[in-house]
């Protein structure tokens, strides 16, 4: 009695998701809390609502969930409940908004799994294009490889204007330097992969993004990863559960949806279960999330 762990998932949007439900409870959690049309302005007083009614040892048998579709929106939800604690009293802490933390996590991952031991090569200096590089998952795989040295491209499939706001919002929240360009034809998307070496797809389901005359015509690239499961694939020829299999004729190795999905899985659940084994609160976004995944892909 009295030590339960109980988790309170918060979301802008009309539904928290069925899926970070399901995770959180099999995770372990004893009871969680959904909340939903939660706006930033009320962070601080329903975190501060829940850490009081406990004893400051328990602080960590508390937690809260950001979801949502907007990853800047839920770090800016996890930061305001970073300033909202009052030590000794606090929570646990986790950012995942439409699971975009834990797939790019898991994306990135399994590219750069796929280099290493199919290819003997590291992220570290190479091109990368990123496609849906708006998107929550496109955006944050692009600052995740970003990070391990890649030179990385978001890829505006309507022109410039939107990539490049995400980029100045890369350089500013996490100090990574993204370049951006337009993609918004065939001919452009070929000039962009003339001089790519891994490509990241994260557009929306049921969209082709690159067909295999692009693939084959691209010289240098050497992986395809693509986060869509639903038919048509984002990437002709990749089949969703490629492993650094060759996508079709084309040279590059393909990193399909499945295989990228199972680790997003274990992921997730794994930074839930770090939540629950905390002896102090913790506070976990993307960043923790490649953390983990690299230790899972081992």
């Amino acid at each position: 009695m009295g030590d339960k762990n109980i988790l309170h998932m918060l979301t802008p949007l009309k539904h928290v998701s069925p899926f970070d439900t399901n995770m959180a409870l099999d995770a372990g959690y004893d009871a969680v809390i959904p909340y939903s049309g939660v706006e930033r302005g009320e962070i601080a007083s329903l975190v501060q609502d829940a850490i009081f009614s406990r004893p400051p040892k328990l602080g960590a048998r508390t937690g809260f969930f950001f979801g949502g579709k907007d990853a800047f929106l839920a770090l800016d939800m996890l930061d305001a409940a970073k300033k909202a604690m009052v030590p000794p009293f606090g929570a646990s802490l986790f950012a995942d908004p439409a699971g975009s933390f834990t797939t790019a996590a898991a994306m990135v991952t399994c590219v750069e799994s796929t280099l290493r031991h199919k290819l003997s090569r590291t992220l570290d200096r190479l091109a990368v294009a990123v496609f849906g590089a708006t998107g929550v998952v496109g955006f944050s795989s692009a600052v995740i490889a970003a990070r391990q040295g890649a030179k990385v491209t978001l890829v505006g499939y309507d022109g410039v204007e939107r990539v490049c706001k995400a980029a100045e919002e890369a350089k500013r929240r996490f100090d990574v330097a993204l370049d951006f360009a337009d993609g918004s034809s065939h001919d452009k998307i070929g000039r962009i992969l003339s001089s790519t070496q891994v490509v990241l797809c994260a557009g929306r389901a049921g969209v082709r993004i690159l067909d295999r005359e692009q693939l084959q015509a691209a010289p240098d690239l050497l992986i395809a990863a693509d986060v869509n499961a639903v038919p048509p694939s984002g990437v002709e020829g990749l089949k969703v559960d490629a492993k650094g299999e060759p996508v079709g004729e084309s040279r590059a190795l393909g990193v399909g949806a499945l295989t990228i999905g199972q680790l997003k899985s274990k992921t997730e659940l794994g930074l839930f279960r770090q939540m629950i084994a905390a002896e102090k609160p913790v506070a976990l976004d993307f960043r923790h999330a490649f953390e983990l995944a690299r230790e899972l892909a081992k």
